[in-house]
């Protein structure tokens, strides 16, 4: 009993002090000294070490540790890669080429296609939300829509339907390959019916939204720090494509030889064309490379702060004791899956950290059910996407608060409908349709 309250209370300090801006890397390892104190784990590891026995020193560095030597050079391409297509101004062409697809008139929809593209040829989450924003604000000020929606569009284009569909070189659905040893494109048909419905009613759901803000007399309220349009000579929509074309091609050729290090040639294929594309419009090519791995150290640090927090909640009697009884649940084992994946993914705020936790728990118990690794390659990877998003997710605070400038109060409820309930739904459809034989 002690135990589980350490558990759910070391995570609802984790959502309140992340929402309170407090930074993670501080608020991640007092949580899970929380955690390890009422779970009966020692803080420090005994002189005379005991094989088997756990303390919040070893499993939080352990987990820590183990993520950023697994993910790290991932990470830095993938930061560095999306510096270098903002830099050249790659990132900025897209957008407007997505903009121009829909109109200015439709600026939540051109918001979402613009982050979509961008997420799916492999930019990082962050950079994308960094390089849409300016020209969300610009949508959503001739439009004269409550800006407190922009981090909902925002998360809908990076965070749901790209992110972890088949084929995206996004990590999320990566990890799943080292553990199940399947393919990017595992599933593929299932995840094709599943993005369409994701992106179709997250982007109703949020358009109703919109709409009702407005109808209740909400506008767009400018401020003095809005980023303008500045003129700007932006290379040809295909030059700016041709390094996320890279990536994907590249991934789906190299993966069967090269299997999980093929999105580390992805991604530096795509920081080379980028850059042979557009050299005379890179002009601070070694500052933006630079930025690009202080920013993938930032991101890495963030989730390795929220994995460490896991690593010690997984170690605690009421984890396990929540393990046993997803993995036990009557009905499909996928349904056991995908509540292990999500509710971990949730405990540390990443969906990322929560597949690299699950995953040694749970596959070996389902693949010896005989279920399919395809299938449960699928189900991670759209659960792992669901209750990572709740407040204190790093993305989420960092697209709210940094960039945004809004606060949880104004803008959570958007993003939490778009990231947290649409890709739940998502997980449902996916489990029904592989019950299918689809």
């Amino acid at each position: 009993m002690l135990s589980a309250l350490g558990l759910l209370g070391g995570l609802g300090l984790l959502i309140v002090l992340t929402m309170r801006g407090m930074n993670l890397l501080l608020a991640a390892p007092l949580c899970a000294a929380v955690v390890a104190l009422l779970g009966g784990m020692p803080l420090l590891p005994p002189a005379a070490a005991v094989p088997g026995t756990a303390d919040f020193v070893t499993n939080y560095m352990g987990a820590f540790a183990a993520f950023l030597k697994s993910y790290y050079l991932i990470f830095l391409l993938g930061s560095i890669f999306g510096k270098v297509m903002e830099d050249s101004g790659a990132a900025a062409s897209v957008a407007r080429w997505a903009v121009g697809r829909f109109g200015a008139g439709s600026a939540l929809l051109a918001v979402v296609a613009a982050c979509a593209v961008l997420t799916y040829g492999g930019v990082s989450l962050f950079v994308v939300a960094f390089s849409v924003y300016p020209l969300a604000v610009n949508l959503f000020r001739a439009a004269n829509l409550p800006r407190r929606f922009i981090p909902g569009a925002l998360a809908l284009g990076s965070c749901t339907f790209t992110m972890t569909s088949a084929g995206s070189p996004e990590i999320q659905n990566w990890i799943p390959i080292e553990f199940l040893k399947t393919t990017p494109y595992a599933a593929w048909k299932v995840s094709a019916v599943v993005a369409v419905m994701m992106a179709g009613l997250g982007y109703v759901w949020l358009r109703q939204m919109v709409r009702t803000a407005v109808a209740r007399g909400e506008a767009f309220v400018v401020r003095a720090d809005d980023p303008s349009e500045a003129a700007r000579d932006l290379p040809h929509p295909v030059a700016a494509l041709a390094p996320l074309v890279t990536v994907l091609v590249l991934s789906f050729l190299l993966h069967d030889t090269l299997k999980q290090t093929a999105l580390l040639v992805a991604l530096a294929g795509g920081v080379v064309a980028c850059i042979g594309l557009n050299w005379r419009r890179c002009t601070r090519l070694g500052g933006a490379t630079a930025e690009g791995a202080v920013g993938a150290l930032i991101a890495i640090g963030n989730t390795c702060a929220v994995v460490g927090f896991g690593g010690v909640a997984k170690a605690t009697p009421a984890f396990q004791g929540a393990v046993e009884l997803m993995t036990h649940l009557p009905g499909s084992p996928l349904v056991g899956a995908a509540l292990a994946v999500a509710v971990i993914a949730g405990l540390t705020g990443s969906a990322s950290g929560g597949q690299v936790i699950a995953l040694p728990l749970i596959a070996p118990i389902y693949l010896a059910q005989g279920v399919s690794a395809e299938a449960l390659h699928r189900v991670v990877a759209i659960a792992s996407g669901s209750l990572d998003s709740l407040p204190h997710n790093g993305y989420v605070v960092t697209t709210i608060r940094a960039i945004c400038g809004e606060s949880h109060r104004d803008a959570y409820g958007a993003v939490g409908v778009t990231t947290v309930i649409v890709p739940a739904l998502g997980v449902a459809l996916a489990i029904g349709l592989i019950s299918l034989g689809l």
